[in-house]
């Protein structure tokens, strides 16, 4: 009986290392299949969701809307309204798809208050997230097939403008949507702004490096840099104070790239238009 006792606990020994092997070969399977290419560390970035353009010869990284046309032989993300609506698209929204957005008591739908005519899309049950995930990942794969690299899903932090019907749980639940899809693509995929996150976008969703919008005004640059490292792409603009973008150079400019752009990223050419790169 005794020797039959160990022979068992040999075997089960044994059985116990092979599935531990197993499991950690799949892991690293798991591990290597979600390696995606990310931006040139501190490489010049250049943001054109407002109007694509020729970049300086001196510029790595684009950034431009999904309905543009990637760069040649440059690191380009592309940029998806992915928690709320474009302006432009809002009778898509509106005729087929109206109950995945948020809705006021009056039952009209909720708009951004800073951004006219964008609704806010409805992520507060795991029925409408896989709904509206269908859609955007129907995106996403377009930017896939254009031949971009990387993912910039924005207003991550849409529950705080959702009038209590959204919650931080909502959109980390539908982002992490998101991020499984890109990286089945091989794709990377960005953490716009929401510094309430922490480390949770990294650890949890899966992002795979930060775009932070005015950081430096709202002193939480750090919130982007302590999870990601120097993976994380800064944008001050013109319509704050000019010393943002001035104190960001000298504080993190040689280690994160830090741009200065007009508000509303319009095209080079037209007279708003402003780039600078430190």
């Amino acid at each position: 009986m005794r020797a039959r006792s160990v022979l068992l606990i040999l075997a089960s020994a044994a059985l116990a290392v092979t599935a531990l092997m197993t499991g950690i070969g799949l892991a690293a399977q798991s591990e290597q299949a979600a390696v995606v290419a990310l931006p040139p560390t501190n490489g010049q970035f250049d943001y054109q969701i407002g109007g694509a353009y020729t970049p300086l010869a001196s510029v790595p990284i684009v950034d431009r809307d999904r309905r543009a046309t990637p760069v040649a032989g440059l690191y380009n993300i592309c940029y998806v309204n992915a928690f709320q609506t474009q302006p432009d698209e809002a009778s898509f929204w509106t005729s087929g798809h109206s109950t995945l957005l948020v809705k006021r008591a009056n039952g009209t739908n909720l708009t951004d208050p800073n951004w006219p005519g964008e609704f806010i899309l409805d992520t507060s049950t795991a029925a409408k997230r896989s709904s509206i995930a269908t859609i955007v990942n129907g995106w996403i794969d377009g930017c896939k097939t254009k031949g971009f690299q990387a993912i910039e899903p924005d207003n991550l932090d849409s529950w705080t403008r959702s009038l209590n019907t959204l919650t931080r749980a909502n959109n980390v639940a539908f982002a992490t949507l998101l991020a499984t899809h890109a990286h089945s693509l091989g794709l990377a995929i960005a953490q716009k702004n929401t510094s309430e996150l922490g480390s949770t976008g990294r650890t949890s969703i899966g992002f795979d490096f930060a775009i932070a919008e005015e950081c430096q005004v709202y002193a939480e640059c750090g919130r982007y840099t302590g999870p990601y490292g120097n993976k994380v792409i800064e944008i001050e603009y013109t319509d704050t104070a000019r010393s943002a973008f001035t104190t960001s150079c000298s504080a993190q400019g040689k280690n994160i790239s830090v741009i200065l752009r007009d508000r509303n990223v319009v095209a080079k050419g037209q007279s708003a238009y402003h780039y600078e790169y430190c």
